[in-house]
């Protein structure tokens, strides 16, 4: 299992884990044309969009991980494109 942290800097600067941008993409297209009325409903939907989530949404997730990993370590540190 892997586990991360985000730690967050006096300023609000919140460090993201690669492994966080495999979700943006389709977060932001289940949530695109949303409206929350408080705080909590948003919540509430990002816990419901989670759970319903299948395995193989974030097995994809570190495989690219690792693909990308590959391609950088074969470029000795080279900027790495998708």
């Amino acid at each position: 299992m892997l586990i991360h942290e985000h730690k967050t800097e006096p300023f609000g600067e919140i460090y993201l884990a690669p492994s966080d941008f495999h979700l943006f993409g389709p977060l932001k297209r289940h949530l695109g044309g949303m409206a929350f009325e408080t705080e909590d409903d948003l919540i509430s939907e990002l816990r419901n969009w989670f759970d319903n989530l299948d395995v193989d949404f974030f097995r994809v997730g570190i495989n690219l991980l690792l693909s990308r990993r590959q391609k950088c370590i074969d470029l000795h540190g080279d900027y790495v494109e998708k």
